[in-house]
């Protein structure tokens, strides 16, 4: 485990030996493109911090890497990835920023890491799973595809990408107080409209997560990237 502050962001990797093509620092972006093992890219909801997904993203795929980073923005003393002004109302300049900033962290980890943008994919939970819909809808290049644990609507972009070759899982609550079954069916629309290949799950829950939701994002990786 590497614990780092390097390239902006506060975070941990966890090296999955077969993922990295040799042991020296001498490679070429065409070594990476050698690996079909994944890298999870774990984003946290907000108040918490690099460690808090880390038992899931190992429970979900134990051969993953794992790149965990902390958010940036501070609500109250509680680390996010993005500005809100109110709850489910965004701070939409910041989050274009905050985007772009956690995408070019990505790229730079991907070269000092060694691991592959093609098989790496997101994990996010409520605010992490919000910024990670917006990488894919902003930045898609960075990431492969991603499971998304209670997700609303984070922007619409004024050109839509063509997002046929990502995968995405929601998850989302049945009895989620923060993210509405409207917001859930917006968002499940709007990656439709990008073509991407898109699935929603609903759990009897809250915003709260259950052991459902592990089992349905264990089923979906197995499914897709196996």
């Amino acid at each position: 485990m590497i614990k780092s502050n390097d390239f902006g962001f506060h975070h941990i990797f966890i090296n999955n030996p077969s993922n990295s093509n040799d042991s020296n620092n001498n490679y070429s972006n065409n070594d990476l493109t050698n690996t079909k093992k994944l890298t999870l890219v774990l984003l946290h909801g907000t108040g918490g911090n690099e460690e808090d997904l880390i038992l899931l993203g190992k429970e979900l795929e134990p051969t993953a890497s794992i790149l965990s980073p902390r958010g940036k923005v501070l609500e109250n003393g509680m680390p996010r990835f993005f500005r809100r002004l109110a709850e489910g109302v965004f701070d939409i300049e910041d989050l274009k920023f905050r985007t772009y900033e956690l995408a070019d962290f990505l790229q730079k980890c991907s070269l000092h890491y060694r691991f592959d943008l093609n098989q790496t994919i997101a994990v996010g939970f409520s605010n992490g799973a919000n910024i990670g819909a917006s990488i894919l809808l902003l930045r898609s290049e960075v990431l492969q595809g991603a499971i998304l644990f209670r997700a609303m609507v984070p922007l619409v972009p004024n050109t839509l990408p063509d997002l046929s070759n990502k995968k995405i899982l929601l998850s989302e609550g049945l009895q989620d107080p923060i993210v509405s079954r409207s917001e859930t069916e917006n968002l499940f629309k709007l990656f439709q409209k990008t073509n991407a290949n898109i699935t929603l799950k609903w759990q009897n829950s809250s915003h709260n997560l259950i052991q459902d939701d592990l089992k349905i994002a264990k089923e979906w990786i197995l499914n897709n990237f196996h």
